[in-house]
């Protein structure tokens, strides 16, 4: 149960840098000045990623919790 809890604690840290590139990239179109249709398109990439970065992370918790209550 070890190694599920450890697997978990790296899903959840991968899902967590997920996220941070999100946050980064959002902030370096607004630094770029763009608005209306050109932020919303680069917005729209993002909202993938940012769903699978919290999948991951969601995923990574809940391996955590199941190795921590089974062990």
């Amino acid at each position: 149960m070890e190694l599920m809890v450890w697997g978990g604690a790296v899903l959840s840290l991968l899902g967590v840098i997920g996220l941070i590139r999100c946050i980064l990239i959002a902030l370096r179109a607004r630094r770029e000045g763009l608005e209306g249709e050109e932020m919303h398109a680069r917005l729209q990439g993002v909202v993938a990623l940012n769903m699978a970065a919290l999948f991951v992370s969601a995923i990574g918790l809940m391996l955590v919790i199941i190795g921590v209550l089974v062990g």
